[in-house]
């Protein structure tokens, strides 16, 4: 389990197997996943650049910690409506095609319908 420290920002807590806990940096765990060695350069004016550090230090975190997860975080969610929206056009597509110009049941479905229909109890009310 991690739990931000807001007060700084800096300092995760993992609780260890023996219930101890572990105090570790978040770049520490950024750094055992990837090696950072890309970087990305911004020309800000400088109310975006005070508005930014405000509220990187409102998180408790770095000015470039909090914009690198703020534009990482963007991008995801952008990503995913994306993809989303892409999907659900493409599925829409092919319900209403289905819907319009349904396939003809094969010899397979049609047998099975027949085996259910006679299998199937008989209701009083004409179903």
């Amino acid at each position: 389990m991690y739990l931000t420290c807001t007060a700084n920002g800096r300092t995760l807590m993992k609780d260890d197997v023996k219930g101890a806990h572990e105090i570790m940096s978040p770049s520490k765990t950024l750094e055992r996943s990837s090696e950072k060695t890309a970087r990305l350069e911004a020309r800000i004016t400088e109310q975006q650049k005070a508005l930014f550090l405000r509220a990187a230090q409102l998180t408790g975190r770095s000015l470039t910690d909090f914009v690198v997860a703020s534009a990482q975080e963007t991008a995801s969610r952008t990503l995913r409506e994306h993809d989303t929206l892409m999907l659900s056009t493409l599925d829409r597509k092919a319900f209403v095609e289905a819907l319009l110009h349904p396939p003809v049941p094969a010899a397979r479905l049609r047998k099975a319908v027949v085996r259910y229909r006679e299998r199937r109890p008989r209701r009083g009310n004409g179903r």
